[in-house]
């Protein structure tokens, strides 16, 4: 009876305490099961303890790879727990590395909500909310204008006897919502994301329409007749487009509702009821296009530089971003990045006027199918005014009907953003009146591609073209031909001249393109180096020239007086040539930490075509067991001279984990050793922004046409907004820049982790956000601000939940904390 499970209990008790002892952590946690079970009252006495066992055991059960047992002993866990926060919360940290996004979100967000002062929660969350919600879902819902033409042509549709309804990529929900409103029969909605699938059933029983739509979790290509939906619908209504038109797979997933989804499309002529037929909104779309020339696009996309800070960049180092280099890879990846071309910093330039690219109908199926096999169409556009050819812009004009359209042109005020192809590898990028931007126009693997950029001169062309005419027999010998002189040309090039091609990111780029940070980073190791070197050395060193002159044979006993190398270690991610730099500075062994094949060949050749010793630079992660022991000594007996660190990220965040790594190379440093940046200090400013509050949050009901979406989809709304471009923010500064924050790399006991900071209000306004920057300082001279005109780093800002008035001469209070990566600035009132 009860006396024998007393007994058991505490005899399972003291063997669980026991193996604690000895880390036998397994079968700690078996007895604490055991205990919880007999005696659910003992839980809040053993839940510190159970905790502690359970994640000691959970890492060895994530060391040994038995992954099922880890997720098990959670789930187990938060049988006994359901409202614990911390066990949550690892359980999504656990999941969040084995891949598992969707499912972390849900653990973060519950602890959220278990606990809303619980930070390492909180941080998790915000840091996948941004992915699983992408921002632009609160942009598409506050454009009022989109929301309106596609409930106008969803009505019209629906009252013209189309009756039954599937939304393909549902997201919120909002299509399928304005299909039910219009007095639609049937409507289904699929959505692929398990969060967005969640927050539409949400969404859908708020507005009390859970009877009326059948929402699936699944992507369309799987819906199954009568599996799934009873039988074909008369209307397919979509959004799934990207800036590129075709990028989310509209082309596939079309095809699949025609042939397998919808009713038989109607014949031309006949004009009896819709509810016979099917039909899709959209009904069509046409793509235009533009050249322009944008400096801030050819700075993230092209080296514009021979020479960075002493180093020359070979001609057979060839560097692309990966949306020029994706027409051979093996994945696909978009061949375009997406700019809001409105708010491009710098502004860009019409070197051509707006042409059509192509039109599709995406009620005919016919066409859909032969878009993937078409031939590329070869385009030919006059030039209208000299300038760079940097990039070709691409919008669309969807058709919703025949009389409702959406346009997404960057001179429209639309939630949407522009797809842009930046134009890589010509000889000369400069254009004039008389010239013609070729390209080759298709659209492969789902995408649409533009490639074969090029500039054809006329004046120059015409009489090539027509002596080649007349000559018909060269035609039919153009390609032996040029066989040979291809073959010439082998054997008159150097055969070691290896060509590498280096894929970067576009943040990687404009890096290399910042001439200000590496001839900073220069200077600044100059001067460490020089301090650290006694003139004695520099004696030595001139004593052992002039005897080898003078006698003609070195003595053998001068190679003793060779001095010992300084060792660079840079830990910065992705590519990073200041190893290179460093190794100019003398007697310096720079250790570089690239990791990727192509990078680390194309730092190798630079440094050949630099004439660097071979052995000069080094590759750490081939010293390192793994890249969480990067932080060593760089021989048993050695330190390093200098530790260059990463602290922001290009996203304008601070990097995770930095003072953690900046502790560990405290210890790494010989005496007089620098860390690079020495400090950083953080600098923000109060504004006015709609576009931000826009941006981050849903604003009312009224935006969604009196539907109720806001107060589900903003509880993914994420404090701190990432990637902005301050200098084309639309927003009124109401304060000065002050200064928020110190991080101290070299000495930490000048870190701020928590301060007040009172700004001087010098505009009346609503304060709406705070965004901030980075000084970085390598030493007290030399800084680099993150906010500048050649910085790759973006910023980012805080954007508050409910704005603030303010009046000229007032005083607000902000309360500035840094935790872990984090940075919480918030108003005291």
């Amino acid at each position: 009876g009860a006396a024998g499970r007393d007994e058991l209990v505490s005899r399972s008790l003291q063997s669980a305490e026991h193996c604690l002892g000895v880390q036998d952590f397994g079968t700690a946690y078996a007895h604490y099961l055991l205990v919880l079970s007999l005696a659910p009252e003992l839980k809040d006495n053993v839940k510190e303890t159970f905790q502690y066992t359970l994640f000691r055991w959970a890492e060895e059960l994530d060391a040994l790879n038995r992954i099922q047992d880890l997720l098990g002993c959670y789930e187990q866990a938060l049988e006994l727990f359901p409202d614990d926060e911390v066990i949550c919360n690892s359980m999504g940290e656990h999941l969040f590395r084995m891949g598992f996004r969707d499912e972390a979100a849900g653990y973060f967000h519950k602890a959220v909500k278990l606990n809303p002062d619980f930070s390492d929660a909180k941080e998790n969350f915000y840091r996948v909310a941004n992915w699983l919600v992408e921002r632009w879902h609160f942009i598409m819902l506050n454009d009022t204008k989109r929301n309106t033409i596609y409930n106008a042509a969803i009505q019209k549709a629906v009252c013209l006897g189309s009756r039954s309804v599937l939304d393909i990529g549902a997201g919120t929900g909002i299509l399928s919502m304005f299909a039910k409103k219009a007095g639609a029969h049937s409507v289904y909605a699929c959505e692929l994301s398990k969060t967005m699938y969640e927050l539409a059933c949400d969404v859908v029983a708020a507005n009390k329409m859970e009877a009326g739509i059948k929402l699936l979790h699944m992507k369309s290509l799987d819906i199954e007749i009568p599996k799934h939906i009873p039988e074909r619908v008369s209307l397919v209504v979509t959004e799934t487009v990207d800036a590129g038109l075709f990028g989310e797979g509209i082309v596939e997933s079309l095809i699949h509702a025609w042939e397998h989804l919808l009713l038989q499309p109607k014949t031309k002529g006949e004009s009896c009821n819709c509810e016979k037929y099917g039909k899709v909104i959209p009904a069509s779309a046409v793509i235009f296009g533009m050249a322009v020339e944008c400096a801030e696009i050819r700075r993230q996309h092209r080296v514009g530089i021979k020479d960075i800070a002493g180093i020359h960049l070979p001609t057979n180092v060839k560097f692309q971003s990966p949306a020029y280099s994706s027409v051979d890879a093996e994945e696909t990846v978009e061949p375009y990045t997406t700019e809001k071309m409105s708010r491009v910093p710098g502004g860009y330039l019409a070197l051509t006027e707006c042409f059509e690219i192509m039109t599709v109908d995406f009620n005919n199926l016919q066409e859909l199918k032969s878009l993937a096999t078409k031939k590329p169409d070869k385009i030919g556009i006059p030039v209208i005014k000299e300038g760079i050819l940097d990039a070709i812009m691409v919008w669309f004009v969807l058709q919703l009907d025949d009389e409702h359209s959406l346009s997404t042109s960057p001179s429209e005020e639309t939630c949407w953003e522009q797809a842009v192809y930046p134009v890589q590898d010509l000889t000369d990028y400069w254009i004039k009146p008389g010239d013609h931007v070729m390209m080759e126009v298709s659209c492969q693997d789902c995408y649409l591609r533009i490639q074969s950029i090029s500039v054809l001169d006329l004046e120059c062309e015409m009489d090539v073209a027509r002596s080649f005419t007349q000559n018909k027999d060269l035609l039919s010998l153009g390609n032996e031909a040029e066989l040979c002189s291809a073959l010439a040309n082998l054997q008159t090039s150097k055969p070691d001249a290896v060509e590498q091609t280096c894929v970067l990111e576009s943040t990687e780029i404009a890096l290399l393109n910042n001439i200000p940070y590496h001839e900073g980073f220069k200077m600044a190791m100059s001067k460490v180096l020089s301090s650290l070197t006694p003139e004695k050395l520099y004696q030595t060193m001139d004593t052992h020239c002039q005897n080898e002159m003078n006698s003609g044979t070195g003595q053998s006993n001068t190679v003793q007086n060779i001095p010992e190398p300084f060792y660079v270690l840079d830990v910065s991610e992705g590519f990073s040539i200041l190893p290179l730099i460093a190794g100019t500075l003398g007697q310096v062994k720079p250790y570089s930490s690239v990791e990727k094949d192509q990078h680390r060949i194309a730092l190798d050749l630079i440094s050949e075509a630099n004439h660097f010793p071979k052995e000069t630079l080094e590759f750490w992660l081939r010293h390192v067991e793994d890249e969480s022991a990067m932080l060593q000594r760089p021989k048993s007996d050695k330190l390093w001279s200098i530790i260059i660190l990463d602290v922001i990220e290009p996203s304008g965040l601070i990097q995770q984990e930095i003072m953690e790594k900046a502790a560990i190379s405290r210890c790494l440093l010989q005496s007089g050793g620098k860390i690079f940046p020495q400090y950083v200090l953080m600098f923000g400013l109060l504004v006015e922004s709609q576009t931000l509050l826009e941006e981050n949050a849903v604003q009312g009901t009224e935006r969604t046409l009196g539907l109720n979406i806001a107060p589900f989809i903003n509880q993914f709304q994420v404090p701190i907004r990432v990637f902005l471009d301050l200098s084309s923010l639309p927003c009124i500064p109401l304060s000065k820049p002050v200064e928020l924050l110190r991080l101290d790399l070299m000495t930490p006991y000048l870190n701020t982790s928590k301060r007040e900071v009172k700004v001087h209000i010098c505009k009346s306004g609503r304060v709406t956000a705070i965004p901030f920057w980075y000084h970085m300082y390598l030493d007290e001279e030399i800084r680099l601000d993150t906010s500048s005109e050649a910085s790759h780093w973006k910023q980012a800002a805080v954007v508050l939940d409910n704005p603030i008035q303010v009046e000229m001469g007032e005083e607000l209070v902000l309360s500035v904390q840094h935790h872990k990566s984090n940075v919480s600035i918030t108003v005291k009132q």
